[in-house]
């Protein structure tokens, strides 16, 4: 039994068919009561840890590290795959993203975008007007977008498991965002995108575990059994941005070795999780966020772990968010972030990265051109490299650096600007010249809570009290009161920040409000 708990706008009902609904309902009956004891025993292992334990590679899996075993052959039309641009799923974004000149367009049902009824079933339209390439577009200008003869290939990211879908219930309860969108995607276009020579792939959000990866195996192989779609048409490629899932990336692998399309570093999510499942320990405290860069030892090790277990499964490791935009009118400051996409860049395709993302259409050209010079080959993953040991140790090797004033007010004034986008419905949001997503809010509070806690100093003595921070929302509240939205934007960052215990994510709550 269902229920949907929104009105049906005119197109709604073309996504929400019978057949379609009976689908993501028979994916819910079958898998809901596993994802519920994934999520709690999440709470279990963050519990493990808040009383002491350390993340660390899982002995009851050391035969799967230790295998030689690799994952099913690329799909053709993912074998290059150095440029990747990502974005919500408005209709204008997906005709320029795919439009741009990158290889792959990433839509996502996830971090960048608010899941409003409207985002969430017009994306679903969206993306399959995208597929059968009858997607256009008129600005109120009268500007006209229509998609060019040559694309980027296509992928979609769900909702992670521990998102709701409020406006959908089954037997009462709201369905996955997962499942949901999972399976409202694949039931209109798997096959028309086997028909179009490339597939129905995917992007998996903050997994924390293989067995979390084995969920998601389980759910493609029935829903391509249900659907009449070949075995193994799936392909998933599975973001590393918790830090338990480091600690299992082979094990990921294993889980998705018939679907897998390799990993990715997702390190905005990434530091937010190192923050948030060690956050309670002093010696795990994180400088300001801007001194967080990806040459800091518990980072570089992660990547070098996450390329070196991808190349010996025969799949592809792909770089991170470079999130910075183009600044129109201040040449210098245009040039300088470009000089720093380009080092980022060279960093990951001398790593040994087989691509990378970019958030604006501006920034492909730039990306490509280092990896055109460095990677003359479709991706990387035959070429011999030095190989590495990366330990327990490696990966959560704290960070020195100085908590400042002026970070913490930057935390609060990019994570209020945020929230207030995400909830007036937009979840992709240029501030200051970058391009942030739902990762910035959840890194700008989870901080301050983590500097509040330990009563950590800034460099000029001070300690990070709560009354510093309520000072700071309020100078920021009145020096850019927004919309109304603002005010439940600083009362949200107000309860998570001065709370004895970690909210898990920002979004559930925040959730309620949209």
């Amino acid at each position: 039994m269902h229920q949907i708990l929104a009105p049906l706008k005119p197109g709604f009902e073309e996504i929400l068919t019978p057949a379609a609904i009976d689908f993501v309902v028979a994916i819910s009956k079958k898998f809901e009561a596993r994802r519920q004891e994934l999520l709690a025993r999440r709470q279990t292992r963050w519990g493990e840890l808040r009383a002491g334990a350390l993340p660390d590679f899982l002995p009851e899996t050391a035969a799967v590290r230790a295998g030689e075993w690799k994952v099913a052959p690329i799909p053709p039309a993912l074998a290059d795959r150095r440029v990747e641009i990502t974005g919500p799923t408005d209709r204008k974004m997906i005709i320029n993203a795919l439009n741009c000149g990158a290889t792959i367009f990433m839509a996502d049902l996830e971090d960048s975008n608010s899941p409003t009824w409207d985002n969430v079933i017009g994306g679903q339209i969206n993306l399959r007007d995208a597929v059968n390439r009858s997607i256009s577009f008129t600005n109120p200008d009268g500007k006209h977008y229509k998609l060019n003869e040559k694309n980027a290939v296509l992928l979609v990211r769900p909702r992670g498991w521990h998102l709701p879908e409020k406006h959908f219930l089954v037997d009462g309860a709201p369905i996955s965002g997962s499942f949901f969108d999972f399976g409202l995607f694949f039931f209109h276009n798997a096959k028309e995108q086997l028909a179009r020579g490339a597939g129905p792939y995917f992007y998996l959000p903050k997994m924390e575990s293989h067995l979390e990866a084995r969920l998601w195996n389980d759910v493609f192989v029935f829903a391509q059994d249900h659907c009449g779609v070949p075995q193994g048409s799936v392909r998933a490629t599975v973001l590393i941005e918790t830090i338990l899932g480091a600690f299992e990336m082979d094990e990921i692998l294993y889980e998705l070795r018939d679907h897998s399309a390799g990993l990715n570093c997702g390190r905005w999510d990434y530091i937010f999780s190192y923050i948030k499942k060690l956050g309670h320990r002093d010696d795990k405290v994180l400088p300001d966020r801007g001194l967080v860069t990806m040459d800091r030892d518990f980072l570089a090790a992660y990547v070098k772990l996450l390329i070196q277990t991808c190349h010996r499964r025969g799949i592809h490791a792909m770089g991170g968010m470079a999130a910075q935009i183009p600044i129109k009118n201040d040449v210098a400051a245009n040039d300088a972030a470009i000089a720093k996409v380009k080092a980022d860049k060279l960093r990951e395709v001398r790593a040994g990265h087989d691509g990378t993302w970019v958030a604006h259409p501006g920034l492909v050209q730039v990306a490509m051109d280092i990896f055109n010079e460095h990677m003359p080959t479709p991706n990387q993953i035959g070429v011999p490299r030095e190989t590495y040991s990366i330990s327990q140790a490696d990966l959560l090797k704290p960070t020195e650096g100085s908590i400042t004033e002026k970070g913490v007010r930057m935390n609060i004034d990019i994570g209020l600007q945020y929230l207030e986008a995400w909830l007036n419905g937009n979840g992709c949001v240029p501030i200051y010249n970058l391009m942030e997503d739902a990762a910035t809010a959840e890194i700008s509070r989870s901080q301050v809570w983590q500097w509040v806690k330990h009563g950590s100093k800034l460099d000029d003595g001070r300690v990070v009290t709560m009354e510093l921070v309520r000072n700071v929302l309020k100078d920021e509240m009145a020096r850019n009161p927004g919309t109304p939205a603002k005010a439940e934007a600083a009362k949200i960052f107000d309860d998570m920040i001065g709370g004895a215990t970690f909210v898990e994510f920002l979004t559930l709550p925040a959730y309620e409000r949209i």
